[in-house]
């Protein structure tokens, strides 16, 4: 079984920026990114390529899948 994983709070840390900043800059709320980070939420294609183009990386750099 695989699960989603996700980078995006190291991405956001090493920019220092916070969840917040984040949220502005990819238009949405700073609990969308909250949710994410923790893996409640697991975000639409347009919205893991907008977050990959906010923090200048690739998709592949922020979203992977993990064996069990």
């Amino acid at each position: 079984m695989e699960t989603f994983k996700n980078r995006l709070r190291d991405h956001r840390g090493a920019r220092n920026l916070t969840q917040a900043d984040l949220a502005v800059m990819a238009q949405v709320s700073r609990k969308t990114i909250n949710t994410i980070e923790n893996g409640v939420f697991v975000p639409s294609a347009f919205l893991a390529l907008k977050l990959a183009r906010v923090l200048e990386t690739r998709v592949e750099d922020l979203f992977y899948l993990e064996n069990l």
